[in-house]
Protein backbone atom coordinates (compact mmCIF):
# COMPACT_ATOMS: atom_id res chain seq x y z
CA UNK A 1 0.00 0.00 0.00
CA UNK A 2 1.53 3.74 -1.09
CA UNK A 3 -0.18 6.77 -0.44
CA UNK A 4 -0.24 9.10 -3.17
CA UNK A 5 -2.16 12.50 -4.79
CA UNK A 6 -6.12 12.28 -5.27
CA UNK A 7 -4.72 12.94 -8.81
CA UNK A 8 -8.47 13.96 -10.23
CA UNK A 9 -9.68 15.31 -7.57
CA UNK A 10 -7.16 17.07 -5.63
CA UNK A 11 -3.53 17.92 -6.06
CA UNK A 12 -1.48 17.17 -2.61
CA UNK A 13 1.33 19.22 -2.47
CA UNK A 14 4.68 16.92 -2.26
CA UNK A 15 5.51 17.49 0.88
CA UNK A 16 9.44 18.38 0.66
CA UNK A 17 12.37 15.89 2.25
CA UNK A 18 13.92 16.81 5.32
CA UNK A 19 17.02 17.93 4.27
CA UNK A 20 19.20 16.33 6.65
CA UNK A 21 17.95 12.66 7.31
CA UNK A 22 21.49 10.72 7.42
CA UNK A 23 21.67 7.04 7.67
CA UNK A 24 23.98 6.22 10.35
CA UNK A 25 26.09 3.52 7.87
CA UNK A 26 27.26 6.98 6.28
CA UNK A 27 28.94 8.28 9.48
CA UNK A 28 28.53 5.49 12.27
CA UNK A 29 25.20 4.64 13.60
CA UNK A 30 23.29 7.74 14.02
CA UNK A 31 20.12 8.90 11.99
CA UNK A 32 19.75 12.43 11.60
CA UNK A 33 16.84 14.69 10.83
CA UNK A 34 16.95 18.84 10.20
CA UNK A 35 15.63 21.08 8.29
CA UNK A 36 18.00 23.33 6.77
CA UNK A 37 15.97 26.29 5.85
CA UNK A 38 12.75 27.65 7.19
CA UNK A 39 10.97 26.64 3.79
CA UNK A 40 11.71 22.91 4.72
CA UNK A 41 8.55 21.35 6.14
CA UNK A 42 9.21 19.67 9.54
CA UNK A 43 9.06 16.55 9.98
CA UNK A 44 5.61 14.82 11.07
CA UNK A 45 5.45 14.54 14.67
CA UNK A 46 2.04 14.16 16.42
CA UNK A 47 1.59 13.14 21.01
CA UNK A 48 -0.61 11.19 22.45
CA UNK A 49 -4.39 12.84 23.36
CA UNK A 50 -3.90 14.35 26.79
CA UNK A 51 -5.69 12.44 29.64
CA UNK A 52 -8.27 14.99 31.41
CA UNK A 53 -6.72 15.88 34.55
CA UNK A 54 -8.76 13.84 37.29
CA UNK A 55 -8.29 10.63 34.75
CA UNK A 56 -4.31 11.39 34.81
CA UNK A 57 -4.52 11.91 38.65
CA UNK A 58 -5.98 8.80 39.01
CA UNK A 59 -3.72 7.19 37.28
CA UNK A 60 -0.67 8.36 38.45
CA UNK A 61 -1.76 7.00 42.03
CA UNK A 62 -2.62 3.57 40.86
CA UNK A 63 0.49 2.95 38.55
CA UNK A 64 2.77 5.16 40.50
CA UNK A 65 1.85 4.81 44.45
CA UNK A 66 3.97 7.99 45.87
CA UNK A 67 5.59 7.32 49.35
CA UNK A 68 5.29 11.04 50.61
CA UNK A 69 8.26 10.20 53.79
CA UNK A 70 10.53 9.45 50.65
CA UNK A 71 10.03 12.17 48.42
CA UNK A 72 13.68 14.43 47.90
CA UNK A 73 15.33 11.54 48.98
CA UNK A 74 18.40 10.90 46.35
CA UNK A 75 18.85 8.04 44.16
CA UNK A 76 21.26 5.21 45.45
CA UNK A 77 24.63 6.51 45.08
CA UNK A 78 26.02 3.97 42.97
CA UNK A 79 22.66 3.12 41.09
CA UNK A 80 24.68 4.34 37.57
CA UNK A 81 27.66 2.28 38.33
CA UNK A 82 26.06 -0.88 38.50
CA UNK A 83 23.75 -0.61 35.76
CA UNK A 84 27.20 -0.08 33.94
CA UNK A 85 28.37 -3.42 35.41
CA UNK A 86 25.14 -4.88 34.47
CA UNK A 87 24.69 -3.58 30.68
CA UNK A 88 28.04 -3.39 29.21
CA UNK A 89 29.19 -6.62 28.91
CA UNK A 90 26.53 -7.31 26.58
CA UNK A 91 26.49 -4.26 23.92
CA UNK A 92 28.63 -4.66 21.28
CA UNK A 93 30.68 -2.11 19.00
CA UNK A 94 29.98 -3.01 15.15
CA UNK A 95 32.33 -1.82 12.25
CA UNK A 96 31.08 -2.30 8.84
CA UNK A 97 32.98 -2.20 5.19
CA UNK A 98 30.85 -1.97 2.28
CA UNK A 99 32.65 -2.62 -1.01
CA UNK A 100 31.95 -0.07 -3.79
CA UNK A 101 29.97 -0.86 -7.14
CA UNK A 102 29.39 0.50 -10.27
CA UNK A 103 25.67 0.30 -9.52
CA UNK A 104 25.53 2.88 -6.91
CA UNK A 105 27.13 5.64 -9.23
CA UNK A 106 23.84 4.66 -11.60
CA UNK A 107 21.57 5.69 -8.40
CA UNK A 108 22.12 8.00 -6.10
CA UNK A 109 20.26 8.83 -2.63
CA UNK A 110 19.50 12.21 -2.02
CA UNK A 111 19.85 11.71 1.86
CA UNK A 112 23.64 10.73 0.84
CA UNK A 113 23.95 13.56 -1.12
CA UNK A 114 23.51 15.99 1.20
CA UNK A 115 25.91 14.27 4.19
CA UNK A 116 27.98 14.57 1.73
CA UNK A 117 27.74 18.47 1.73
CA UNK A 118 27.05 18.92 5.07
CA UNK A 119 30.70 16.83 5.97
CA UNK A 120 32.08 17.58 3.05
CA UNK A 121 34.03 14.80 0.25
CA UNK A 122 32.21 12.18 -1.72
CA UNK A 123 31.04 8.90 -0.51
CA UNK A 124 31.60 6.39 -3.49
CA UNK A 125 29.59 6.15 -6.18
CA UNK A 126 30.04 9.00 -8.65
CA UNK A 127 28.56 12.29 -8.74
CA UNK A 128 24.44 13.64 -8.70
CA UNK A 129 23.71 12.78 -12.03
CA UNK A 130 25.48 9.92 -13.25
CA UNK A 131 28.92 10.85 -14.60
CA UNK A 132 32.50 9.36 -14.05
CA UNK A 133 33.03 8.05 -10.37
CA UNK A 134 36.12 8.85 -8.58
CA UNK A 135 38.36 6.46 -7.64
CA UNK A 136 36.91 3.49 -5.78
CA UNK A 137 37.14 3.43 -1.83
CA UNK A 138 35.52 1.31 0.32
CA UNK A 139 33.45 2.60 2.69
CA UNK A 140 33.33 2.06 6.54
CA UNK A 141 31.09 2.45 8.85
CA UNK A 142 30.45 1.73 12.59
CA UNK A 143 27.18 1.83 14.87
CA UNK A 144 26.15 -0.85 17.85
CA UNK A 145 24.23 -3.95 18.91
CA UNK A 146 23.51 -5.51 22.13
CA UNK A 147 23.42 -9.57 22.67
CA UNK A 148 19.91 -11.25 23.27
CA UNK A 149 21.12 -14.19 23.44
CA UNK A 150 24.05 -16.12 24.51
CA UNK A 151 24.87 -18.33 21.16
CA UNK A 152 25.75 -14.48 20.14
CA UNK A 153 22.73 -13.58 18.46
CA UNK A 154 22.44 -9.69 18.43
CA UNK A 155 19.55 -6.79 17.85
CA UNK A 156 20.78 -3.65 15.88
CA UNK A 157 20.13 -1.29 13.18
CA UNK A 158 18.95 -2.11 10.03
CA UNK A 159 20.52 1.08 8.39
CA UNK A 160 23.82 0.13 10.07
CA UNK A 161 24.37 -3.48 8.40
CA UNK A 162 21.76 -2.99 5.45
CA UNK A 163 25.03 -1.67 2.91
CA UNK A 164 27.49 -4.32 4.69
CA UNK A 165 29.29 -6.65 2.36
CA UNK A 166 31.49 -7.02 5.66
CA UNK A 167 30.76 -7.06 9.69
CA UNK A 168 32.80 -7.34 12.39
CA UNK A 169 32.15 -7.29 15.40
CA UNK A 170 33.65 -6.31 18.87
CA UNK A 171 32.90 -7.50 22.51
CA UNK A 172 35.44 -6.08 24.58
CA UNK A 173 37.62 -2.75 24.05
CA UNK A 174 40.26 -4.82 25.95
CA UNK A 175 40.71 -6.97 23.24
CA UNK A 176 41.49 -6.23 19.58
CA UNK A 177 39.55 -9.38 18.67
CA UNK A 178 36.79 -9.26 15.99
CA UNK A 179 34.20 -11.54 15.08
CA UNK A 180 32.73 -11.81 11.73
CA UNK A 181 28.90 -11.69 11.64
CA UNK A 182 26.44 -12.70 9.48
CA UNK A 183 22.77 -11.34 9.01
CA UNK A 184 19.97 -13.43 9.88
CA UNK A 185 17.40 -11.10 9.13
CA UNK A 186 16.70 -7.37 8.91
CA UNK A 187 13.27 -4.95 8.15
CA UNK A 188 14.07 -1.42 6.60
CA UNK A 189 10.18 0.17 7.61
CA UNK A 190 11.32 -0.51 11.26
CA UNK A 191 14.93 -0.14 10.45
CA UNK A 192 15.92 -3.24 12.70
CA UNK A 193 18.40 -6.06 11.88
CA UNK A 194 19.21 -9.17 13.79
CA UNK A 195 22.86 -10.64 13.31
CA UNK A 196 25.06 -13.61 14.90
CA UNK A 197 28.40 -14.12 15.53
CA UNK A 198 30.36 -17.27 16.43
CA UNK A 199 32.22 -16.65 19.82
CA UNK A 200 32.84 -20.33 20.51
CA UNK A 201 31.68 -19.58 23.79
CA UNK A 202 28.21 -18.43 26.71
CA UNK A 203 28.03 -14.92 26.08
CA UNK A 204 26.82 -12.29 28.55
CA UNK A 205 22.94 -11.09 27.56
CA UNK A 206 21.11 -8.25 27.78
CA UNK A 207 17.87 -8.82 29.41
CA UNK A 208 14.78 -7.52 27.79
CA UNK A 209 11.85 -5.46 29.27
CA UNK A 210 8.43 -4.08 28.26
CA UNK A 211 7.77 -0.59 27.06
CA UNK A 212 4.36 -0.80 27.22
CA UNK A 213 4.35 0.90 30.37
CA UNK A 214 7.19 3.70 30.22
CA UNK A 215 6.45 6.49 31.90
CA UNK A 216 7.09 10.28 30.93
CA UNK A 217 9.78 11.17 33.30
CA UNK A 218 11.46 7.99 34.28
CA UNK A 219 15.62 7.76 34.52
CA UNK A 220 16.98 5.78 31.38
CA UNK A 221 20.60 5.34 30.01
CA UNK A 222 21.61 5.17 26.41
CA UNK A 223 24.36 2.52 25.55
CA UNK A 224 26.47 2.64 22.46
CA UNK A 225 29.69 3.57 20.76
CA UNK A 226 29.03 6.74 19.34
CA UNK A 227 31.83 8.01 17.26
CA UNK A 228 33.92 5.13 17.97
CA UNK A 229 34.39 5.35 21.80
CA UNK A 230 32.98 2.08 22.49
CA UNK A 231 30.82 0.80 25.51
CA UNK A 232 29.64 4.57 26.44
CA UNK A 233 27.20 5.26 28.54
CA UNK A 234 25.22 8.33 29.05
CA UNK A 235 21.81 9.13 31.36
CA UNK A 236 18.27 11.42 30.98
CA UNK A 237 15.09 10.56 31.21
CA UNK A 238 11.70 9.51 29.44
CA UNK A 239 11.09 13.08 27.87
CA UNK A 240 7.91 11.51 25.68
CA UNK A 241 6.07 8.40 24.42
CA UNK A 242 4.71 7.98 21.34
CA UNK A 243 6.06 10.29 18.73
CA UNK A 244 5.39 9.71 15.45
CA UNK A 245 7.92 10.26 12.81
CA UNK A 246 6.61 9.15 9.64
CA UNK A 247 9.40 9.75 7.16
CA UNK A 248 11.90 7.67 9.68
CA UNK A 249 9.74 4.44 11.33
CA UNK A 250 6.21 2.98 10.85
CA UNK A 251 6.67 2.85 14.50
CA UNK A 252 5.62 5.23 17.26
CA UNK A 253 9.38 6.16 19.37
CA UNK A 254 9.98 6.52 23.00
CA UNK A 255 12.04 10.23 23.19
CA UNK A 256 14.85 10.71 25.43
CA UNK A 257 17.41 13.17 26.39
CA UNK A 258 19.95 10.77 27.40
CA UNK A 259 22.70 11.75 24.95
CA UNK A 260 22.55 10.00 21.56
CA UNK A 261 24.60 10.23 18.89
CA UNK A 262 26.12 8.93 15.56
CA UNK A 263 27.14 5.23 16.15
CA UNK A 264 24.90 4.73 19.07
CA UNK A 265 22.42 3.70 16.75
CA UNK A 266 21.39 -0.46 17.64
CA UNK A 267 22.34 0.54 21.33
CA UNK A 268 19.95 -0.15 24.05
CA UNK A 269 17.98 2.02 26.37
CA UNK A 270 18.08 0.43 29.68
CA UNK A 271 16.18 1.59 32.54
CA UNK A 272 17.03 1.93 36.23
CA UNK A 273 16.31 -2.00 36.63
CA UNK A 274 18.56 -2.52 33.90
CA UNK A 275 15.75 -3.94 31.32
CA UNK A 276 16.19 -2.96 27.70
CA UNK A 277 13.02 -0.52 27.06
CA UNK A 278 14.02 0.49 23.59
CA UNK A 279 16.73 0.69 21.00
CA UNK A 280 18.16 4.11 20.04
CA UNK A 281 17.68 4.66 16.49
CA UNK A 282 17.86 8.26 15.91
CA UNK A 283 18.36 12.03 17.04
CA UNK A 284 17.21 15.09 16.00
CA UNK A 285 20.24 16.93 14.63
CA UNK A 286 18.27 20.32 15.33
CA UNK A 287 18.41 20.50 18.65
CA UNK A 288 20.26 19.21 22.10
CA UNK A 289 19.07 16.02 24.05
CA UNK A 290 16.51 14.74 21.69
CA UNK A 291 17.01 11.41 21.07
CA UNK A 292 14.48 8.63 20.08
CA UNK A 293 14.49 4.87 20.59
CA UNK A 294 12.34 2.39 18.88
CA UNK A 295 9.71 0.45 21.74
CA UNK A 296 11.30 -3.21 22.91
CA UNK A 297 7.93 -4.58 22.83
CA UNK A 298 7.36 -3.78 19.11
CA UNK A 299 11.39 -5.10 18.80
CA UNK A 300 10.95 -8.61 20.40
CA UNK A 301 7.87 -9.04 17.40
CA UNK A 302 10.05 -8.08 14.82
CA UNK A 303 12.81 -10.20 15.98
CA UNK A 304 10.70 -13.46 16.39
CA UNK A 305 9.85 -12.60 12.48
CA UNK A 306 13.70 -12.04 11.27
CA UNK A 307 14.70 -15.31 12.83
CA UNK A 308 12.11 -17.20 11.44
CA UNK A 309 12.40 -15.98 7.99
CA UNK A 310 14.58 -13.31 7.64
CA UNK A 311 12.13 -10.44 7.02
CA UNK A 312 9.02 -9.54 8.04
CA UNK A 313 5.82 -10.03 6.22
CA UNK A 314 3.26 -7.79 5.93
CA UNK A 315 -0.53 -7.37 4.94
CA UNK A 316 -1.01 -5.62 1.47
CA UNK A 317 -4.55 -4.62 0.14
CA UNK A 318 -2.89 -2.99 -3.58
CA UNK A 319 -4.03 0.28 -3.16
CA UNK A 320 -2.85 3.51 -3.70
CA UNK A 321 -4.38 5.94 -0.94
CA UNK A 322 -4.84 9.55 0.36
CA UNK A 323 -6.33 10.74 4.02
CA UNK A 324 -9.65 12.56 2.93
CA UNK A 325 -9.46 16.52 4.04
CA UNK A 326 -12.17 19.49 3.70
CA UNK A 327 -11.64 19.80 -0.05
CA UNK A 328 -11.50 16.33 -1.24
CA UNK A 329 -14.80 15.62 1.09
CA UNK A 330 -16.14 18.66 -1.05
CA UNK A 331 -15.51 16.86 -4.29
CA UNK A 332 -17.00 13.61 -3.19
CA UNK A 333 -19.88 15.09 -2.41
CA UNK A 334 -18.83 14.12 1.97
CA UNK A 335 -19.64 16.02 4.43
CA UNK A 336 -16.55 18.47 5.57
CA UNK A 337 -15.84 16.53 8.35
CA UNK A 338 -15.75 12.92 6.97
CA UNK A 339 -12.97 11.20 8.53
CA UNK A 340 -11.25 8.46 6.42
CA UNK A 341 -8.73 7.65 3.39
CA UNK A 342 -9.71 7.85 -0.29
CA UNK A 343 -8.40 5.08 -2.33
CA UNK A 344 -6.73 6.99 -5.77
CA UNK A 345 -5.49 4.12 -7.42
CA UNK A 346 -6.60 0.22 -7.20
CA UNK A 347 -3.24 -2.27 -8.37
CA UNK A 348 -5.40 -4.86 -11.01
CA UNK A 349 -5.67 -8.31 -9.82
CA UNK A 350 -5.02 -7.30 -6.14
CA UNK A 351 -6.78 -8.16 -2.30
CA UNK A 352 -8.85 -4.65 -3.25
CA UNK A 353 -9.56 -5.22 -6.76
CA UNK A 354 -10.79 -8.82 -5.89
CA UNK A 355 -13.25 -7.31 -3.03
CA UNK A 356 -14.89 -4.78 -5.42
CA UNK A 357 -13.16 -1.61 -4.18
CA UNK A 358 -12.53 1.04 -6.81
CA UNK A 359 -10.65 4.57 -7.33
CA UNK A 360 -12.54 7.39 -4.96
CA UNK A 361 -14.59 4.72 -2.55
CA UNK A 362 -13.71 6.00 0.98
CA UNK A 363 -12.59 3.53 3.39
CA UNK A 364 -13.35 4.22 7.31
CA UNK A 365 -13.38 1.44 8.93
CA UNK A 366 -11.10 -1.45 8.79
CA UNK A 367 -11.73 -4.71 10.46
CA UNK A 368 -13.50 -3.30 13.52
CA UNK A 369 -11.30 0.09 13.58
CA UNK A 370 -12.33 3.42 12.23
CA UNK A 371 -9.36 4.92 10.15
CA UNK A 372 -8.81 8.63 9.77
CA UNK A 373 -5.52 9.30 7.66
CA UNK A 374 -3.26 7.13 5.27
CA UNK A 375 -1.08 6.22 8.16
CA UNK A 376 -3.53 4.72 10.38
CA UNK A 377 -4.49 2.31 7.22
CA UNK A 378 -1.32 1.47 6.48
CA UNK A 379 -0.41 0.02 9.75
CA UNK A 380 -4.08 -1.83 10.17
CA UNK A 381 -3.31 -3.62 6.62
CA UNK A 382 0.43 -4.32 7.22
CA UNK A 383 -0.12 -5.71 10.72
CA UNK A 384 -2.57 -8.12 9.51
CA UNK A 385 -2.35 -11.74 9.08
CA UNK A 386 -1.67 -12.77 5.35
CA UNK A 387 -4.05 -14.93 4.26
CA UNK A 388 -6.64 -13.98 6.91
CA UNK A 389 -9.93 -11.75 6.18
CA UNK A 390 -10.79 -8.54 7.23
CA UNK A 391 -14.27 -6.42 6.62
CA UNK A 392 -13.88 -2.95 5.18
CA UNK A 393 -16.56 -0.48 5.50
CA UNK A 394 -15.93 2.45 2.94
CA UNK A 395 -18.54 5.01 1.05
CA UNK A 396 -18.77 5.33 -2.82
CA UNK A 397 -20.48 8.37 -4.42
CA UNK A 398 -21.97 7.49 -7.78
CA UNK A 399 -21.46 9.57 -11.11
CA UNK A 400 -25.10 11.19 -9.85
CA UNK A 401 -23.45 11.99 -6.27
CA UNK A 402 -25.73 9.60 -4.64
CA UNK A 403 -23.76 8.32 -1.29
CA UNK A 404 -24.06 4.87 -0.07
CA UNK A 405 -21.97 3.04 3.04
CA UNK A 406 -20.58 -0.80 1.62
CA UNK A 407 -18.93 -3.53 3.48
CA UNK A 408 -16.65 -6.28 1.77
CA UNK A 409 -14.24 -8.71 2.98
CA UNK A 410 -10.89 -8.51 1.84
CA UNK A 411 -8.31 -11.51 1.76
CA UNK A 412 -5.27 -9.97 2.68
CA UNK A 413 -2.35 -10.89 0.54
CA UNK A 414 1.33 -9.84 0.53
CA UNK A 415 3.74 -7.40 -1.88
CA UNK A 416 5.35 -9.38 -3.68
CA UNK A 417 8.07 -6.53 -3.93
CA UNK A 418 8.23 -7.04 0.00
CA UNK A 419 8.88 -10.78 -0.49
CA UNK A 420 12.04 -10.14 -2.64
CA UNK A 421 13.59 -8.04 -0.10
CA UNK A 422 14.71 -11.03 1.87
CA UNK A 423 17.56 -10.27 3.79
CA UNK A 424 21.34 -10.74 1.59
CA UNK A 425 23.57 -12.68 3.58
CA UNK A 426 27.20 -10.71 4.46
CA UNK A 427 29.89 -11.04 1.27
CA UNK A 428 32.16 -13.92 2.48
CA UNK A 429 35.61 -13.66 0.50
CA UNK A 430 37.77 -17.10 1.52
CA UNK A 431 41.36 -17.07 1.05
CA UNK A 432 44.56 -17.58 2.92
CA UNK A 433 44.90 -15.97 6.19
CA UNK A 434 48.21 -13.40 6.08
CA UNK A 435 51.08 -15.04 8.97
CA UNK A 436 52.11 -12.84 11.99
CA UNK A 437 48.06 -12.35 13.08
CA UNK A 438 47.88 -9.16 10.96
CA UNK A 439 44.04 -9.24 10.29
CA UNK A 440 43.60 -10.20 6.45
CA UNK A 441 43.52 -12.82 4.04
CA UNK A 442 44.71 -13.07 0.30
CA UNK A 443 43.40 -14.75 -2.32
CA UNK A 444 44.53 -15.13 -6.24
CA UNK A 445 42.80 -12.48 -8.57
CA UNK A 446 39.54 -13.55 -10.45
CA UNK A 447 37.21 -12.04 -12.30
CA UNK A 448 34.37 -12.76 -9.59
CA UNK A 449 36.57 -11.02 -7.11
CA UNK A 450 37.42 -8.07 -9.17
CA UNK A 451 33.57 -7.30 -10.18
CA UNK A 452 32.95 -7.91 -6.01
CA UNK A 453 35.04 -5.34 -5.14
CA UNK A 454 34.32 -2.73 -8.15
CA UNK A 455 38.06 -3.00 -9.91
CA UNK A 456 38.50 -2.65 -13.00
CA UNK A 457 41.01 -4.06 -14.94
CA UNK A 458 44.10 -4.76 -12.74
CA UNK A 459 47.26 -6.80 -12.69
CA UNK A 460 46.83 -10.10 -12.43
Amino acid sequence: MSTGSFSKIATAAKRPLPALLVAATLVGGGCFFENSSSQAAAPTVTTPTPKPTPQAISDLKREVPLDLSKLGEPLPRNLWVELSKLVNPAVVSITTTSSPRQARAQMRDPIQDFFEEFYGGRMPGGPRGGGPAPEAQQAMALGTGFIIRDDGLIITNNHVVEAADVIKVQLDTTSNKLYEAEVIGRDAQTDLALIKIDAKMKLPVAKLGESKNVQVGEYVAAFGNPYGHAHTMTTGIVSAIGREIAEINRIPFIQTDASINPGNSGGPLVNTQGFVIGVNTAIDARAQGIGFAIPIDNVKQIVAQLEKSGRVRRGFIGVNIATVDEDIAAQLGLPADTKGVAITQVQRNAAADKAGLRPYDVITEFAGQKVEDSGALSRAVGDTAIGTSAKVKYWRVDDNGKRQELTSNITIGENQDDAKKTATPSKQFFGQKAPFELGFKVADYSQSLARDLGVEGGAQ
